[in-house]
């Protein structure tokens, strides 16, 4: 057994038995459980924190089946259209969920949540955050990055030091967006977006957003989603529109226009599938924030009662809570047949996102207040996001299959005729690709770059909170 194989395997076997016992009840037994205890020892009674929990497990469960039922029915007709046009390219989508598993099954994803808990503490205490982050569930984007670059660079104290510089520089972003986020969507006061994956697309929509809004005329194409509903009427509904792309999809996997005549029943059942994902998906958010909203009242009165000197609290929770709106919901429908074909002409890229395209509605919760819901504006900056997190995943692959392979988790692995494997979900984020490529490609001196940028992000965000204080 090799030294990194010695490493990973210093976890109790015991301790590996309980991560998988625990991923396998998933999101949606896990959540409920977790903010039921956590509603009770933060005061609420506990007949309401059970409904809280429970709450936001229907929600997991709907949104799984909504997802479950999008990529079933999305699945074939989008294999169908590589296999007709020959899309096929030699790293494999594995999608989140393997990452997820894979980072659990890890050394650093088994100490993952206390670290960072303890860390997130540390900079409430010192000033340098107003973000409590309670979503314990997506702590695996820390713990994965953590596995790839132990695995890349054999140093288990790199892997935790990269785990908590991105862990910094989320609760930072979580700060930057907080006020925007909250006055943008609806019901989400004292609530922020701790997630990685979401907001290392701000920076890109800080930049595309400033470059757009420069191009001659533009602006004539400001139009939000209920702006396409007024102007087009049902057309212009979500729901319409899920189903048209839904069938053009379909069309598109028929080779000759008798094909299509043949398949009209196949292609009308694959429309309306997409346009129910569309209608159903804001019904679902609804349960979540039902759910999470006593949670996170309670959470800000429980810190603040006790800390006085913690005021202007954020409460971290899911981004699920906002994937139902509207300008996300037609923005991510209209980008999966374009990003689906642009990643097969792109010089250089060698994924072909598939399994990650039900994932696409978390690309926008961060972006939608910086764009204020302009569809065209977030579709161009989407476009761009994924453009480049495409090049992100194909240089983030090896690693990546490399961790696939040492954890060596049931049912998780590359298929047979693919180099690797890999996840759109995960790789393609800025600020995952940046804190891996700091703390492995450039050694000592990116080690201490990403040391100095989450300092300087510490150190902006405090001064930033002092001001707001005054």
């Amino acid at each position: 057994m090799d030294e990194k194989s010695a490493v990973w395997y210093t976890i109790p076997q015991r301790m590996k038995e309980v991560f998988a016992y625990v991923l396998g009840l998933g999101a949606a037994v896990m959540m409920p459980i977790i903010f039921t205890v956590l509603g009770v020892c933060i005061g609420i009674k506990p007949a309401k924190a059970l409904k809280s929990g429970l709450a936001v497990g229907v929600g997991f469960v709907g949104l799984g089946v909504v997802t479950a039922l999008l990529t079933s029915n999305l699945g074939p007709a989008l294999k169908g259209m590589t296999e007709l046009y020959h899309l096929n390219l030699p790293y494999f989508d594995l999608g989140w969920p393997a990452a997820a598993t894979v980072a659990y099954s890890c050394a650093v994803g088994a100490f993952i949540i206390p670290v960072c808990l303890g860390v997130n503490l540390l900079m409430l205490f010192a000033g340098v955050t107003r973000t409590v982050n309670i979503d314990l569930w997506n702590y695996w984007h820390f713990a994965f990055l953590g596995a790839i670059v132990f695995f890349s660079s054999g140093s288990l104290v790199w892997a935790f030091y990269a785990a908590i510089v991105l862990y910094v520089i989320t609760l930072c972003m979580a700060d930057f967006t907080a006020r925007g986020f909250q006055s943008y969507y609806k019901d989400m006061e004292g609530i922020s977006i701790p997630q990685p994956f979401c907001q290392s697309f701000t920076l890109f929509a800080l930049a595309v957003g400033w470059l757009y809004d420069r191009i001659p005329g533009m602006s004539r194409f400001d139009i939000d989603a209920d702006g396409i509903k007024r102007k087009f009427g049902i057309f212009g509904e979500p729901l319409f529109l899920g189903v048209v792309i839904g069938c053009g999809i379909g069309a598109l996997r028929c080779e000759t226009l008798e094909g299509i005549v043949d398949s009209v029943p196949s292609i009308l059942k694959l429309g309306v599938t997409v346009g129910a994902v569309m209608e159903l998906i804001p019904r679902i958010t609804a349960l979540f924030i039902e759910g999470l909203k006593p949670i996170c009242e309670q959470t800000r009165k429980f810190v603040s009662g006790r800390f006085a000197r913690l005021k202007g609290l954020s409460i971290g929770m899911s981004p699920a809570l906002v994937i139902g709106h509207p300008t996300t919901l037609v923005v991510s429908i209209l980008l999966i047949p374009v990003i689906l074909f642009l990643s097969v002409f792109l010089p250089g890229n060698r994924f072909l996102p598939l399994a990650s395209l039900a994932g696409m509605f978390y690309l926008f919760p961060c972006v939608l207040p910086i764009t204020r819901g302009n569809v065209p504006k977030t579709f161009v900056i989407g476009l761009v996001s994924l453009v480049c997190g495409l090049f992100f995943v194909t240089n983030l692959t090896p690693a990546f299959t490399e961790a696939i392979a040492a954890a060596n988790v049931d049912g998780i692995a590359v298929p047979d005729g693919f180099n690797g494997g890999a996840s759109l979900d995960f790789a393609s984020a800025l600020w995952c690709w940046v804190v891996f490529h700091l703390t492995v490609s450039l050694k000592w001196t990116g080690v201490v770059i990403a040391g100095l940028l989450a300092l300087g992000m510490m150190v902006a965000n405090a001064v930033r909170i002092r001001k707001e204080m005054k």
